[in-house]
């Protein structure tokens, strides 16, 4: 196994004359052994950056290096790294145990003996060891995806590239298969590079997270961090469902005031934005507290417009009771989002008091999307084993 570096790589095309510039400057360490998830909404250059690493798409501009040799210009049949694709691209005509074996037999001189030892060794641990004399016509969406990966795993390559292996399932299979992946992955020990614009996947699947945007890098962390603690508004928008909520408002005499609302700052916050005015409030749903009553300074009157029952939790929409002290109409201000238990009766209508507490809060600038100000990932809860 060896450690994945994309080191400012680029890819543009032509076009009438014009260059399209779809990656642009990546750098990303992916370490040996990592789950790295490359997530971000379509069009946003994750799977062109996927086909670069495994060599289908040619690098404009930088380096990929695995292991620290470069592997640039190398051949895709020269880099040791296997792919599985969307829409698993196995071959209709041959049978489950010849699409696994093919690899093998036409990129090595391995004798056929250990070939189809490996290939059963590979499909147990698939656990479809009873469909190798099958074609895939005869297998459902799961099966062929574990095919796919079978025939990935057979040849212990030193990365498996992922481009949205899961899309093609339904809802309760890709939940199953996500939970397969993660522990298949931490079996082998393989670096993983695994593409999806499905932020659930990337959350609960990747060690890490590069998020991307219009070919641009935005973040690489954590799940935790890039939730916690997202560089910018678009990482803070992207990551999490429902979406942080976000409110414009202008730093005057130590608040944000907003033409909903004013949000008076502590000393350590306005340390933070210091030297900006324009700013952009943001607060994720779960962290807002939805009570029948309070007068706090970071308590303020709504209406609830519309309730959204999950089960476990309702997504309930809000408006500012106030907003119209400030000249705008309820019917001019747009809804914020909160979340609150499932079994808390909430209904439209209703009025009730939206507390925002000043430590969930974070505060980016309005002309860059920079983030200021984030929530601490020090005060996360920890829970402690019991003695």
């Amino acid at each position: 196994m060896a450690e994945l570096t994309l080191d400012g790589v680029t890819k543009w095309f032509e076009d009438d004359g014009g260059r399209i510039v779809a990656v642009d400057d990546a750098n990303i360490e992916i370490e040996d052994g990592e789950f790295l998830v490359l997530v971000g909404p379509s069009g946003c250059g994750k799977s062109t950056t996927l086909r670069m690493i495994a060599g289908l798409e040619t690098v404009s501009a930088g380096d990929i290096r695995l292991g620290g040799h470069a592997i640039t210009d190398e051949p895709p049949t020269a880099r040791d790294i296997a792919m599985v694709f969307q829409s698993y691209a196995l071959y209709p005509h041959m049978t489950v145990r010849e699409n696994m074996s093919f690899g093998l037999e036409e990129s090595t001189d391995m004798p056929d003996d250990e070939i189809r030892s490996r290939v059963e060794d590979t499909a147990g641990m698939m656990g479809i060891e009873d469909l190798l004399d099958r074609k895939p016509g005869e297998l459902s969406g799961g099966q062929q995806q574990r095919v796919a990966l079978g025939r990935a795993i057979v040849r212990d390559p030193e990365v498996f590239l992922m481009d949205e292996p899961l899309s093609n399932l339904d809802a309760k299979l890709r939940s199953q298969m996500r939970t397969e992946l993660q522990r298949l992955q931490e079996d082998l020990g393989v670096t993983t590079v695994y593409v999806t614009h499905d932020q659930t996947e990337a959350m609960t699947m990747g060690d890490r997270i590069a998020i991307l945007n219009d070919g641009e890098l935005q973040q690489v962390g954590t799940p935790l961090e890039c939730y916690h603690e997202p560089r910018n508004v678009f990482v803070a928008g992207f990551i999490g469902e429902p979406s942080m909520n976000f409110f414009d408002a202008d730093l005057q005499n130590g608040s944000l005031v907003a033409d909903e609302f004013e949000y008076p700052l502590s000393d350590e916050t306005l340390a933070d934005v210091e030297g900006h005015d324009r700013l952009v409030l943001g607060i994720r749903p779960e962290d807002i507290e939805v009570v029948g009553e309070g007068e706090g300074r970071h308590d303020f009157r709504t209406a609830v417009d519309v309730v959204e029952p999950m089960g476990d939790e309702n997504n309930v929409y809000l408006t500012f009771a106030d907003a119209d002290r400030a000249g705008a109409s309820n019917e001019e201000t747009d809804t914020f989002v909160a979340t609150v238990s499932g079994l808390r009766s909430v209904e439209s209508g209703q009025e009730v008091v939206a507390r925002i507490p000043e430590e969930a809060i974070h505060v980016f600038d309005r002309e860059t999307g920079e983030a200021l100000h984030n929530r601490n990932l020090d005060r996360t809860e920890v829970p402690q084993p019991n003695v």
